[in-house]
This record gives C-alpha cells, sequence and structure tokens, in this order.
C-alpha cells in the first residue's frame, strides 16, 4: 500500500500486515462518594447553602466550602444525600472521594497518592503521572479545568491537606471536626452541622419499626443521645433486633451509673466541652449495644478495635479463627458499628476484589479502649495473627502477577483457607487492585510489627508489595516501607533479604529522580553480596545501578554493570532476566553509539523471548529495535519495527508501549516527510489520551 489516504486508526508504515487498533474502552465519569444511607433528616437549612455554592461553582471558577461539626453529627450522610438529590444534575464530569482517615499515616497525608488515583479514574494511567505531589497537582487542575467537577475530602485535619486536592473547575467540599481557619483565610465558606434539634431527632425516632411508647420517652432518648444521628442509628438498630422492647426500654438501657455522664464534660477551666461531652454519649450508647451484642460479635469488635489500620476485608475474621466471624460482621453492619469501605462490590464472585469494610471513627476509638484491656500476650498474639494474614495474601496477589524472583517461599495457607472466596486473586488486575485497596493497612501493619519485633514478616511484606510500588508508582510508601524491611533483614540476619530490600529502596529514589540516593542505597548493598552465593542477588543490584547509571549520564559505566548483570543472570539459567539484561544491555551500547552490537543483542533477545514464551518483553525488544534503527539513520527499518511494536502492544493491552511506538512513529514520519502517517499518529495519541484511557502497564 502506498501513496494511499490514512482514514481513523489505520497507521500507514511502509509494510503493513495486520494491525488492530481498538477503539478506547468505554468510559463512566467517576462517582465515588459513599452511598446514602436510610434515615436521613432533612437539614433543609445546610441542603440550601450547600446547593447555592454548587450552582455558583458549576458555572466557572471553583469553591471550597468547609464543612465542621462533631464526630457522628453526620457530615459525610449530609452531603451524600445533598449530592444525590440536589446536585447530582450539575456535576455529570466527575465526583471524587477521598476518606483522608483511610490514608493517614502518622498524622501525615499521602496527598501525592489520593493525587494519582484520582488522575487514574480520569484516565490518565499510572505509568504516565509524575511521581512528585506539586506535579501530580497541577495536572489534576488541568484535568479538571474546563469540568463540572465535584471533589470531596473526608476528615480533614489541616488545610495542607487540601489545598493540593484542589480542582481547576467545579465545587470542593472538606469535613473536618475543626474550624480550619487557614482555609477561610483563603476563600473558603464555612458550613457549620449541629446536633440535631429535639424536634427533628424525634422524627427521627418515630419513624422507627418499632414498638414505641409516650413522648417523653422519645425526647429523653433524644437528649441521651445528644441529637447525634450515629448514635441514635445505633440504638434504634439495637431495639429493631428486640422487637419485644419498646422506647422505654431503650431509655432504661442507657440510663447512666451514679454521676450522670451523658451531660458535656467539664473541661479544666470549668467549662463544658461539647466534643468532650458528645464522646461520653457515644461511649454510653456503645457500651449499652455491645453489652446486648452476642459474644462473638463482642469477640469481633474487640478484634476490630486492635488492628493497626482503618480498613479491613471480610476474609480477616475469617481466616484469625474467629467464632462465627460472618455472622458477627453482620451484626456490626446492622448495627452502623462498621459500614462498607471502598468500592461497593458483593465480595463473592471471582469479577471483583473481596469487601472491606470500616468502623466509624468513634466507634473505633470505643473498640480500641476495649480492645486495650486485652492481656498483653492476647495482644501479641492478636497482632501476630493479623501480621501473618496480611504476609500471606500479600504474597499470593504478588505471585498472581508473575514468576519474578523472589527470595520467600510461598505463603502456607491457601486463599480459601485465609478466608477469600474461589478466584479472588485470577487475574492480575484484581490481584493488583486489592494491594492498592489495602495499602494504607499494609504499612500500619509493617509499623506495628516492626515495633513488636515480627521481623521476619516485614522484610517478606515488603518483598510481596513490591509489584504494587512499582506499577502504580505508590513511591511514598515505598519510602516508608523499605527502611524498615531493611532493619527486619539485619534483625534477621538475612543479607540476602537486606539486598533486596535496598534493591527496591534504590528503585523508588530513582523513580522520584534522585539518582545521588538510589546510588546510596546500592553501595551499602554492594559488601553484603560477599555473604551470599545467589548470582541473581548480584545481577539485580547490577541491574538497577545500571539504570541509575544511565540516568546519571554514564552509558559506558551503565554497559559494564548491565554486561556483568546478563552473566549472573546466565550463570543462574534465569532466562527472562537474560531477556531483560539484553534488552537494557543494548539500550546502554546504544546509548555508546554502537548500533551494530546493539542490533545484535536484541536479535538474540527476541529469538530467546520467543523460544520461552517471554510475550510482554517482545514489544519492548521490538521498539527498542526501531530506536536503533532510527538513530543509526535506518528510517525505513525503523518504521518497520516501531510498527510491529505498536501491533505487538496493542495485541496485548500495554498502551503505554502502544503510546511509546506511536510517538516514536510520528517523529519517523516527520523525517521522513509523510504527513498523512504523522496525523493518523497524532488522532490515535489524542485517542489514548482521551478519558476513556484506563492504561495497561508498561
Amino acid at each position: 500500500m502506498s501513496g494511499g489516504t490514512v482514514v481513523g486508526a489505520l497507521v500507514q508504515a511502509q509494510r503493513i500486515d495486520s494491525l488492530v487498533m481498538e477503539a478506547p474502552a468505554p468510559y463512566w465519569p467517576p462517582r465515588q462518594l459513599p452511598r446514602p444511607l436510610p434515615g436521613f433528616v432533612n437539614r433543609t437549612r445546610e441542603r440550601a447553602t450547600l446547593r447555592q455554592l454548587a450552582e455558583a461553582a458549576a458555572g466557572q471558577g471553583v469553591r471550597t466550602v468547609v464543612v465542621t461539626g462533631l464526630g457522628g453529627v453526620g457530615k459525610t450522610q449530609l452531603i451524600a444525600h445533598c449530592v444525590r438529590s440536589d446536585l447530582d444534575a450539575l456535576f455529570p464530569d466527575g465526583q471524587l472521594y477521598v476518606d483522608l482517615a483511610d490514608v493517614r499515616r502518622d498524622g501525615a497525608v499521602d496527598v501525592a497518592g489520593v493525587l494519582g488515583d484520582w488522575l487514574h479514574a480520569f484516565g490518565v494511567p499510572y505509568a504516565h503521572q509524575p511521581a512528585g505531589l506539586g506535579a501530580r497537582a497541577d495536572l489534576f487542575r488541568t484535568v479538571t479545568t474546563g469540568r463540572r467537577v465535584l471533589v470531596v475530602v473526608d476528615n480533614v485535619r489541616q488545610a495542607p491537606e487540601v489545598r493540593a486536592l484542589t480542582p481547576g473547575d467545579g465545587l470542593q467540599v472538606a469535613t473536618s471536626r475543626t474550624m480550619l481557619p487557614a482555609l477561610r483565610m483563603d476563600g473558603a465558606v464555612q458550613l457549620v452541622v449541629d446536633p440535631l434539634d429535639e424536634r427533628e431527632a424525634i422524627g427521627i425516632v418515630r419513624g422507627w419499626p418499632v414498638a414505641q411508647g409516650e413522648e417523653p420517652a422519645a425526647a429523653e432518648l433524644v437528649r441521651r443521645c445528644g441529637g447525634v444521628p450515629l448514635a441514635l442509628r445505633a440504638v434504634g438498630e439495637w431495639l429493631v433486633r428486640r422487637p419485644q422492647l419498646g422506647l422505654d426500654d431503650a431509655v432504661r438501657s442507657l440510663a447512666p451509673g451514679s454521676a450522670g455522664p451523658w451531660g458535656p464534660a467539664e473541661g479544666t477551666d470549668g467549662t463544658a466541652s461539647a466534643d468532650e461531652g458528645t464522646v461520653d454519649v457515644m461511649e454510653q450508647v456503645f457500651d449499652s449495644v455491645l453489652r446486648q451484642l452476642p459474644d462473638h460479635t463482642r469477640a469481633l469488635y474487640r478484634f476490630l478495635g486492635a488492628l493497626p489500620g482503618t480498613t479491613f476485608p471480610a476474609a480477616l475474621p475469617r481466616a484469625a479463627g474467629l467464632p462465627r466471624a460472618d455472622d458477627a460482621l453482620g451484626d456490626l453492619l446492622t448495627s452502623h458499628l462498621v459500614v462498607p469501605a471502598g468500592p461497593e462490590r458483593d465480595g463473592t464472585t471471582p469479577a471483583g476484589p473481596p469487601h472491606r469494610f470500616r468502623m466509624h471513627d468513634l466507634a473505633r476509638a470505643h473498640a480500641a479502649a476495649e480492645a486495650a484491656a486485652l492481656p498483653e500476650e492476647a495482644a501479641r498474639s492478636l497482632l501476630r495473627t493479623v501480621t501473618d494474614f496480611y504476609t500471606e495474601a500479600a504474597s499470593h496477589a504478588d505471585r498472581a502477577l508473575g514468576s519474578r524472583f523472589r527470595l520467600q517461599a510461598a505463603p502456607t495457607r491457601s486463599l480459601t483457607e485465609l478466608g477469600f472466596p474461589e478466584g479472588a486473586f485470577s487475574g492480575k488486575g484484581q490481584a493488583l487492585d486489592w494491594l492498592d485497596a489495602e495499602r494504607g493497612n499494609f504499612l500500619a501493619v509493617l509499623r506495628a510489627a516492626s515495633r513488636d519485633g515480627l521481623h521476619d514478616a516485614v522484610w517478606r511484606l515488603c518483598e510481596s508489595l513490591w509489584p504494587l510500588f512499582h506499577n502504580r508508582a505508590r513511591h511514598a510508601d515505598s519510602l516508608e516501607a523499605h527502611p524498615l524491611g531493611i532493619e527486619a533483614a539485619r534483625w534477621e540476619n538475612r543479607p540476602d533479604a537486606e539486598i533486596r530490600m535496598r534493591n527496591q529502596l534504590a528503585r523508588a529514589h530513582r523513580a522520584l529522580g534522585d539518582l545521588d540516593r538510589a546510588a546510596a542505597e546500592l553501595s551499602a548493598g554492594e559488601p553484603l553480596l560477599e555473604l551470599t552465593e545467589d548470582a541473581r542477588l548480584r545481577g539485580m543490584l547490577w541491574e538497577t545501578g545500571g539504570l541509575v547509571a544511565l540516568g546519571q549520564g554514564r552509558p559506558a559505566d551503565a554497559r559494564a554493570l548491565f554486561t556483568s548483570s546478563l552473566a549472573a543472570n546466565t550463570e543462574c539459567g534465569d532466562r527472562h532476566g537474560m531477556v531483560v539484561q539484553n534488552y537494557h544491555l543494548a539500550d546502554a551500547v546504544r546509548a555508546c553509539g554502537d548500533h551494530g552490537e546493539a542490533r545484535r543483542l536484541l536479535d538474540g533477545a527476541l529469538r530467546l523471548a520467543r523460544e520461552t514464551g517471554d510475550v510482554s518483553m517482545i514489544p519492548r525488544l521490538t521498539l527498542m529495535a526501531a530506536r536503533v534503527h532510527a538513530d543509526a539513520g535506518a528510517v525505513e527499518q525503523a518504521l518497520v519495527a516501531a510498527t510491529d511494536a505498536v501491533e505487538q502492544a496493542n495485541g496485548q493491552r500495554l498502551l503505554a508501549k502502544v503510546r511509546e511506538g506511536l510517538e516514536l512513529l510520528k517523529e519517523l514520519a516527520g523525517r521522513s516527510g509523510d504527513t498523512a502517517l504523522a496525523e493518523s499518529c497524532e488522532r490515535r495519541l489524542a485517542e489514548l489520551r482521551g478519558p476513556g484511557d484506563r492504561g495497561g502497564g508498561a
């Protein structure tokens, strides 16, 4: 085909055998807000204010609203109901949500990670996102400018957590238990959500399907619950499960002991603290509800109070051997002490990752106080159980992602024995999504296990999390996790594990552009090679060293390091490693200007990849061959190789490599004067950059 018209996704590149360019996947604007719960009282004033601000923001620019109030007063539910009933049509281009309690670690929030998830929801693949917070914030504003979007940030503690999460256009709503005066100075509007007044709260009580009583009983129940919706809901669920009881019984159940704990707590200056008083109210409600729950449900409640993280998968209580774990979880769900967390999935089919849950903040604090009463040995045993679960589950997920070199043995328990449904990690996407959903818990478990001396589990968990850190660009998590892994490997006298940890940490520093720190980690690992006989570890360290050297503009040093790494992989018979090292070595040789040697290396690596079925490497090798031809001035050969690479990558849905191939084809078309081909490549690239692109791996 020569001189023809290029239309749509057809790419003219000298020789065309078969090139299938699929249309972008269907795109649905993100709708991430939690599902509204029933029993919501119509807060007319607050809803009117939110709608007025939303209408102003939907026109142009961006508005920020800070919704403040006591814990449990219903801030998140107010927003969820308001969006569902009043605001949905105003923000058709996306509704984003994050609960900062889920991503807060030791008081700090991984804001860059939140932005990464939001950019991915808008079609920017993880592999194509910048690493730094500032660059991601800039890109987020760019992506959302001109769009009608809603951003809801829950459980904010301080203003800087919100500023980087501000869209280019639309409405930003932040919820907090404090006023956040710095945001008000930035121009944010404050909306205070107070406890329900007696009339509204009695309306909730009168809507319960339970035996009612005299009006004074409902009013007294409302007063004892402080007008806090969470407390009222817990009492209502307790009554629904006991149809023989009525409001008078609930009031008697909540009666204080000697001194009335229902009034506001006294501060040191003798003044009442409303927040502390509400905590007292909630503690009394939780105590009362907990007393009425069966033993197996109370056991789960205390277990959840001792968890290091903020969420948990349904599999965890099962794997821990808790009695009647599913029944107990059902009790806590119906009492609204536990709520679903993350995307709503049924958790029973292989089509999605297992379901996750979280306790309300106040319920978690109460459960933690209950768990604190456990004997020290029981608390240590519980942490060991939780750590073992996450270590083995992460190992299963890691192994579902490929057969890379690992130091640790396969987990002893199957996924079914760990409480997961059949086929939980049947696909790479499911395994990676589960690791990503649990990443906050992984880091919390790593910290707790490190403090408690569970060092063997710490380094093994770090090793299994590498595909998450690498494929989803969770570099901040990697920088936190791997120093713990290094310390753990030292405690276990495992120089091989320390080499692995330092290598993975060096990769994170390299991805963030800190090549000097990456080189320092590799230098610290070099002396440890004398303490191990595993050639793969030497090859691994030299491979990363070669990548760092290339980044520092030292191709000759990179060539030497990749040559050593190739020899190490050949020595231990790691054929995939041999293919990878030949790929890297060809890149270094190309940078040195030796195009003939680079072609020879790539030809050999392609033969080996085809022999061993290493199909994911074939597009990378072919694309590298195209670059070598282009550098050598062989434009026609480069066009052929680049076309082959695009076809191979597209067949495997490796969209990052499809982009790279199309970019190279466009460049080559410009060099050869083929404007039709250049325009066709640009159109296809524009499609891939559009909102429907959910990204493939690199």
